[in-house]
């Protein structure tokens, strides 16, 4: 369950630091927004590291449903923007994905 105080801290990280990088380069906003972008995506990368899984690749495509949790819920909070039910449904469809990626058997590719 550690695992996912890790997904969610990141997806936190990097939503902050690609949003910060979004005000400065679409919203015209000062280059200083950089700054604060750098060490959050810095402290993203960290935060990843520390989930508990064999492979990196796994581990990063499980995060992708949390990711995308982060990101809807980012839009309705900070961007005060009502989600769409579309959004809500892709949502689900993308954790139930994820969920398989990380707990699912380990079936042989060959």
């Amino acid at each position: 369950m550690l695992n996912y105080l890790w997904f969610f801290l990141a997806a936190l990280f990097e939503i902050a630091g690609c949003y910060a990088f979004w005000m400065w380069l679409r919203q015209g906003k000062s280059a200083l927004w950089a700054l604060p972008a750098l060490i959050s995506l810095t402290l993203f990368a960290l935060l990843l590291t520390r989930i508990e899984a064999t492979y990196a690749g796994r581990a990063y495509a499980a995060y992708g449903g949390i990711y995308i949790i982060a990101s809807i819920t980012w839009l309705g909070v900070i961007e005060r923007v009502r989600p769409l039910m579309s959004d809500w449904i892709g949502v689900g469809l993308c954790v139930m994905g994820a969920t398989i990626i990380l707990f699912g058997p380990r079936w042989s590719a060959a």
